[in-house]
């Protein structure tokens, strides 16, 4: 598969500095790994069309071969952020056009279980959605689950913000700044954790973004980062 570059992972909500070294040595985001509370875990999103995750109408992981995505001009990227922190991932890659590359995306991890989310729309040819939330799902530090959470669309407003199926929020691709209009359509998505992790500490991060369902992450960030001096509008 192509990489795509990845850049601006923030992570916000988080108060203390927490000094708990890394223990996962597993990079790969399609080997085995355990993990317990703050330690890096690594996965990965693929973009491609809906169809080109299925064989046999079986849904199999980006990681299998038989898929043969390269062939399909899937894209992909790659993410370690910690265990159980509340996290923002973008992709910043003017390159980067995920309706070119089939409009949907599958989290994925993992080997054994082969854990891999529900392709999801992410941009046809009229809105792109901006902002999703992930949730990572573990057992005794084991991932088994990745999945889309639909937050509403509580935070649609005004024309550059429709709703979609009443599960998203979504930008018409004509506002988008690639398409000459005013807004910065990067996908961000909001990564939380549920279940435990290897020493059975429960992971909560998810129940903090449940309980601030009208808190956008991706529109946190986009305010911060057109305040500062000197960022690329």
């Amino acid at each position: 598969m192509i990489m795509v570059t990845v850049h601006m992972m923030i992570v916000v909500m988080m108060i203390k500095n927490y000094a708990y070294a890394d223990t996962n040595i597993i990079f790969n985001p399609c080997d085995d790994s355990k993990v317990k509370r703050w330690d890096g875990f690594t996965f990965g999103l693929a973009f491609s069309t809906k169809e080109a995750f299925f064989l046999d109408q079986i849904q199999l992981s980006p990681c299998d071969s038989r898929l043969a995505l390269p062939t399909k001009n899937a894209k992909l990227a790659i993410f370690r952020p910690k265990v159980d922190e509340i996290s923002l991932l973008t992709i910043d890659d003017t390159n980067f056009n995920p309706i070119l590359s089939g409009g949907y995306v599958v989290a994925f991890a993992g080997r054994k279980y082969a854990a891999r989310s529900a392709p999801t729309l992410v941009a046809d040819s009229t809105h792109t959605v901006t902002n999703l939330t992930l949730v990572l799902e573990f057992q005794q530090g084991t991932l088994e689950n990745l999945y889309w959470k639909s937050l509403g669309c509580d935070s649609c407003s005004g024309e550059t913000s429709v709703c979609i199926n009443n599960t998203v929020c979504a930008v018409p691709n004509l506002k988008c700044r690639n398409h000459g209009g005013p807004i910065d359509c990067n996908i961000g998505i909001q990564l939380t954790f549920s279940g435990t992790d290897e020493k059975r500490q429960v992971l909560n991060s998810w129940y903090e973004v449940e309980n601030l369902r009208k808190l956008s992450l991706y529109d946190l960030y986009s305010n911060v980062a057109e305040a500062v001096p000197g960022h690329p509008q």
